[in-house]
């Protein structure tokens, strides 16, 4: 297996992600897939268990905001949502 040496000062303004693409970059293939497999052995297990719908109304509401994901829409924030809101509410302005 390979092991990564960060040089001090070599490249003191880039990042860490940009150091990791160069050293990346002068990988052979075989220490490439050790390094995909050690960066996937790394990754934390997720906690969130994927969300499933229970009633008939939540099953098509999700169903068209996948559709919507799918084509490229951008969802709302919670802050967005809660300024929409108010704006259609007509109270976003009032003084």
């Amino acid at each position: 297996m390979y092991c990564f040496v960060i040089l001090s000062g070599k490249a003191d303004n880039m990042g860490k992600e940009e150091q990791l693409l160069e050293y990346w970059r002068d990988l052979p293939p075989e220490a490439k897939e050790q390094v995909l497999a050690l960066a996937k052995s790394l990754k934390p297990p997720s906690t969130e268990k994927e969300f499933t719908p229970q009633t008939p109304l939540a099953q098509k509401l999700w169903s068209i905001r996948q559709r919507a994901i799918a084509s490229g829409m951008q969802l709302l924030t919670e802050s967005e949502l809660e300024q929409e809101l108010a704006e259609r509410r007509g109270g976003y302005n009032e003084f």
